[in-house]
């Protein structure tokens, strides 16, 4: 009875561990009605279950798109008109700026569709079909005689076109066709979607508006800032995807939503479709203990370096901030959040709650005759135990080389050499045409040598400073011999005297290409110590992550097992999800207490002409001081600009519709609150918020603070 009781009590204790609640999740979409329909009801839902998915007819699922590599957009206009947040954007807009036309400054707007900015390599991607192909994979894994093929990208997208067929692949030549493992490899679906190309950049806010409060705010509330941007898709005449071609027509898109201007109120319904990355709900306690000492903390010290170093340039020339705007922002956000998912996890004790998870399986797999569940979690233990030094060593050298030193990019050359070597000519040059052309992509219009050169001198010094002389990358034994240990010294030579150091140099190689100054190139030397430190660490790497996988398969089926009949959602994998709740306030702690809203006199509040980061454009300034909100404000006669939700999110989600009780657009996700970081391993129901910017304020600035009311003109707004 003792034990029985015991076993009770270790399942309540580890159920909020567990991604098992039925408040929390990142919903699959064909498992709606089964699943959730009563508690979609009971949170608010207003309208029919069947019109959020139907694997049938269009439903608001038409109007969700993937945005670019990682964001959310969603389709407002019945002329393929997309709303996301601006730091999805970020890139696009950057790629338009110069000095002398600065959208990122002074923002971009479209008065009608001719001035449209074709954005080259931007696409969106439209779910067409969702089928679940647990079966047919597990059979083709069966036959592959690789059981780890159920986590092989290119095995599984070639069984999914097999699955599709090469007949419908060549009638529909802008599809792509997924496969993708769920649940740790326990079941898979498959993913039919249509790609666009043609995609314009129409309207952004400055960044003092887009990105007010850039750092300081990032994972903050309460926040006022204006996070979207807006984009067109464009098609064929004949409605079909199309590469970008000036007789292209703005697309009609099978679902568009709703615009609602009756803003929201505390405990109204609020759902969110969208795209999110990557989460680790099912990580062991051993897995969040590496994750905080090792992973993050190697973030948070090295992006720390690299921040500082860019920042500084950024500042000091706007040409540079130009360039390097994105690499910093998408730098900095992942630093910060590293930070706050630290604190959460120890806050919050997520290391003690996934351990009372662990002992409630071991319990109830003793209990049940499932030893095979006790198994997985000694062998998570034991592989975890032989791969932390491991993972020490490649998360500084991913850090701190890898993602932070620009110049590690240069095209490789030792086929090169080796047929200059051999003096064979024909090879040579076709070897040459490659290095040519992997040069120009390293060496392109966002790349400045200058700040390269700096932060290279900084991340060197914090790597050496991080890893043991005998692990170290073999260029510090060159430096120390050659240089004496002198850092900045070498890294000067290197930035004048190689091949790869400017243009000029390149040019004067490339006319005379040698071996031997290929050899001594010292940029080439620094890449390839990298590379060989690289190839090193994940060939130890790779077999305890094969060990590491089958056990966790192992150990999520038995959660699955051990939650029964309630309802369980996978872990994140940038799969279209549905997640629902209610807009509500929180407190982060004793005495605070935190609204669900936020309004136009926070932005005043927060103004420091003297800080870029809290700049706010006159313009705004004087709609602000006359109260110009028009129909945008709320009854009292404030202005709307974000508003929370408890919906549960991640990266990828930004730029999703917030949506309301009756299928209407109220907003758009972009931010997690800084309480709550640890949700991508744990769902804090009481802390976990989504920060939103209201679609009220959205519209204010396009039209009252824009001018640009052709576009509110094309949107279907409820008022």
């Amino acid at each position: 009875m003792k034990q029985k009781n015991i076993l009770v009590s270790l399942l309540l204790a580890a159920a909020s561990a567990m991604p098992v609640a039925a408040d929390e999740g990142m919903w699959l979409l064909p498992f709606l009605k089964q699943q959730n329909s009563e508690q979609l009801k009971k949170a608010g839902l207003l309208m029919d279950v069947g019109d959020i998915y139907a694997p049938d007819s269009t439903s608001l699922k038409d109007a969700v798109v993937i945005f670019g590599g990682g964001c959310t957009g969603e389709v407002i206009s019945s002329e393929g008109l997309i709303l996301t947040n601006h730091h999805c954007g970020y890139d696009a807009i950057q790629q338009h700026s110069s000095v002398e036309h600065d959208y990122l400054t002074d923002g971009f707007w479209a008065m009608d569709k001719s001035q449209e900015l074709p954005t080259p390599g931007l696409q969106v991607r439209f779910i067409d079909k969702i089928e679940e192909v647990t079966d047919y994979v597990n059979k083709a894994i069966e036959e592959s005689g690789d059981e780890m093929n159920a986590y092989n990208a290119a095995f599984l997208n070639e069984k999914a076109r097999e699955y599709i067929g090469e007949e419908f692949l060549t009638e529909n030549p802008f599809a792509e066709v997924v496969i993708k493992p769920f649940y740790g490899g326990n079941r898979f679906f498959l993913f039919v979607q249509t790609v666009y190309n043609d995609v314009r950049m129409v309207g952004a806010p400055p960044s003092s508006i887009g990105k007010f409060g850039a750092d300081t705010d990032n994972w903050m509330w309460p926040r006022h800032t204006g996070d979207f941007s807006l984009f067109r898709v464009y098609t064929a005449p004949d409605g079909k995807p199309a590469m970008y071609s000036a007789d292209n027509v703005p697309m009609k898109p099978k679902r568009y939503f709703n615009i609602s201007l009756k803003g929201v109120q505390e405990n109204d319904y609020t759902m969110i479709m969208g795209f999110p990355g990557t989460t680790n709900r099912y990580f062991t306690s051993w897995e969040v203990k590496e994750m905080r000492d090792v992973e993050n903390a190697t973030r948070i010290n090295m992006r720390g370096v690299r921040q500082k170093e860019m920042l500084d340039e950024m500042l000091a020339d706007p040409a540079v901030r130009i360039q390097y705007s994105s690499k910093y922002a998408h730098s900095s956000n992942y630093h910060k959040n590293a930070i706050g998912m630290n604190r959460g996890i120890d806050k919050l004790d997520v290391i003690g709650d996934k351990q009372k998870q662990e002992e409630a399986l071991r319990l109830w797999a003793a209990a049940n005759n499932r030893p095979e569940y006790i198994a997985a979690l000694d062998s998570i233990e034991a592989i975890m135990g032989e791969l932390s030094a491991v993972d020490y060593l490649y998360n500084q050298l991913l850090e701190g080389v890898n993602i932070a030193i620009e110049c590690i990019k240069i095209p490789p050359t030792g086929m090169l050499i080796k047929a200059l070597e051999e003096k064979d000519k024909a090879k040579a040059d076709t070897l040459l045409q490659a290095v040519k052309e992997g040069y120009a992509r390293f060496a392109d219009k966002d790349y400045n040598r200058q700040v390269d050169r700096r932060v290279t001198k900084a991340m060197l010094k914090a790597y050496r400073d991080a890893v043991p002389e005998k692990d170290r990358i073999e260029i510090f034994n060159f430096i120390d011999k050659k240089y004496k240990g002198d850092i900045d010294r070498f890294v000067d030579d290197a930035f004048e005297t190689s091949v790869f150091a400017s243009d000029a140099n390149f040019e004067k190689f490339c006319k005379k290409p040698s071996a031997k100054v290929l050899k001594n190139d010292l940029l080439v030397m620094q890449r390839n110590s990298f590379v060989n430190k690289w190839n090193e660490l994940n060939a130890q790497l790779r077999p305890l992550s094969r060990r590491l996988t089958k056990a966790k398969k192992t150990y999520i089926q038995g959660l699955l097992k051990m939650a029964g009949d309630a309802p369980t959602y996978p872990d994140a994998n940038f799969t279209i999800r549905l997640t629902y709740g209610n807009v509500l306030p929180y407190s982060p702690a004793d005495g605070v207490q935190y609204d669900f809203y936020t309004t136009q006199r926070g932005i005043l509040e927060k103004e420091d002409p003297d800080n870029w980061e809290f700049v706010v454009p006159a313009r705004l300034k004087e709609l602000i001081y006359q109260k110009d909100f028009g129909e945008y404000a709320m009854p009292n006669g404030e202005l709307p600009i974000c508003f929370l939700s408890n919906n549960d999110i991640t990266g990828g989600n930004s730029g999703s519709p917030v949506i309301n009780a009756n299928g209407e657009l109220i907003g758009a996700a972009f931010d997690g609150n800084w309480e709550a970081m640890s949700g991508d391993i744990v769902f804090e129901k009481g802390l976990q918020r989504c920060i939103n910017v209201d679609i009220r304020y959205i519209l204010f600035i396009i039209d009252k603070y824009a001018g640009a009311k052709n576009l509110i003109d094309e949107m279907t707004i409820v008022r």
